[in-house]
């Protein structure tokens, strides 16, 4: 028998609703500033939705409160915020526990604070992580009412029903459950280090010193073809491959041999479409940050261009050339061509202006080895960090729903 097993073994659990064992408090802080209050930090729906824990560091809003409001909202250790109404209804309930006091610093009225009665009975943090427990979820998603907003009324919060182990029991949780959590976090602050490590080196690599290499336009050595319209609409399960500008912003990174989307055999033969080779631009955005991000096309079948992307057809390296799109330096130069709206968008003769470093085939092919190690280990969710980060995820999840799991013979549905 395993310990996970020895220590749920015949757990005795009563079963209270949240109202009889927190303080529940929405009254909050809104994010104006007047002239005769004085300035706080705010604690915002953000904070809360992001953290497990969170502490004195994590506001960083600036806002105004009364000397009542400071009283009434303040927060300290061992407050738990929830998230109490969302546009999505499986956003509700998300919650957060203070570790500390917090000095200067109040909570948002987007938040809801839950203050234990008696600490001898509930351990905050148990209470955090319930939160996330199937049982707790699917009471609040029952009781969840609104239209284009949802939300729980406060009576409702309190009514949600919450188990409670022995205080024994709660900490041996809280102590698993916490060496998960931090597992996760360490995973994640290494994979920051090493995303900001790849962005230095993906610059380093297009610097090049005077005389180096050859600096040429990209419309000198090579062509940019616009796409053709077709809309969501057209999109089949099966068909022809083909790109909808949309979604390079969400599918697609450096290089791609697969397509996520098909239309028909007839509309393709009406469209333009890129060969295995060629790198795919995207022309159109809400913002200009959204502007020349660039993919390299490196399937066996042609694939179709929407009109708001540009394929590039060139003898560089096509790795080589959507490695650059996403320097600061390119987008530097891209900049300059963008015109603003409603829509931001670029023309062909707008990329065509922008210079990029030659140098020779093997160099190009050094540069993109080396990125493609650092794109490996940043983005891949077959090998990299994101992989180990979700494996540790669905770890993290198992043991937690293993150990949140109670007898519900008592609980009134």
């Amino acid at each position: 028998m395993s310990y996970l097993d020895t220590l749920l073994q015949g757990v005795e659990v009563e079963w209270k609703t949240l109202g009889e064992v927190v303080e529940l408090s929405n009254i909050g802080v809104d994010k104006k500033s007047n002239t005769n209050e004085k300035k706080v930090r705010l604690l915002n729906f953000v904070d809360v939705f992001k953290n497990q824990y969170i502490s004195n560091e994590t506001p960083t809003m600036v806002v105004t409160a009364s000397e009542k409001k400071m009283i009434d909202c303040n927060i300290k250790q061992g407050d738990i915020f929830i998230t109490p109404s969302s546009e999505l209804i499986d956003e509700i309930g998300f919650s957060a526990m203070a570790i500390e006091d917090f000095d200067n610093a109040v909570y948002s009225y987007h938040i809801m604070r839950l203050r234990i009665y008696d600490k001898t009975i509930l351990v905050p943090a148990f209470l955090n992580y319930l939160f996330s427990s199937t049982e707790i979820r699917k009471q609040i998603r029952l009781k969840a009412q609104g239209i284009t907003r949802y939300g729980l009324t406060q009576p409702n919060w309190k009514s949600i029903q919450i188990p409670i182990p022995s205080l024994t029991v709660q900490k041996e949780i809280v102590g698993i459950l916490d060496k998960f959590t931090e597992l996760t976090a360490e995973l994640t602050a290494e994979l920051t280090a090493r995303k900001q490590q790849y962005i230095y080196y993906r610059e380093q690599l297009f610097s090049f010193e005077d005389g180096e290499v050859e600096w040429k336009t990209l419309g000198v050595v090579g062509e940019f073809i616009r796409g053709r319209r077709f809309v969501k609409t057209d999109l089949i399960s099966e068909g022809k491959p083909c790109i909808h500008y949309g979604e390079m912003y969400t599918h697609y990174n450096i290089w791609a041999d697969k397509s996520k989307s098909f239309i028909s055999a007839e509309l393709a033969s009406k469209l333009r479409a890129a060969k295995k080779g060629d790198v795919v631009f995207v022309a159109a955005g809400e913002t200009t940050e959204d502007i020349g991000k660039a993919t390299a096309w490196l399937g066996e079948e042609d694939i179709v261009i929407h009109d708001a992307c540009f394929f590039y057809k060139s003898t560089l390296n096509p790795k080589f050339v959507a490695y650059y799109s996403r320097t600061d330096f390119f987008h530097n130069q891209i900049k300059k061509s963008i015109s603003s709206g409603k829509i931001s968008a670029i023309n062909a003769k707008g990329f065509e202006k922008v210079i990029i470093p030659i140098p020779s085939l093997e160099e190009q092919e050094r540069i993109v080895s080396i990125l493609d190690k650092f794109d490996t280990l940043t983005t891949s969710i077959s090998q990299g960090l994101p992989k180990e980060i979700e494996l540790r995820k669905k770890q993290y999840e198992y043991y937690r729903n293993m150990l949140l799991t109670f007898p519900i013979n008592n609980l009134t549905k």
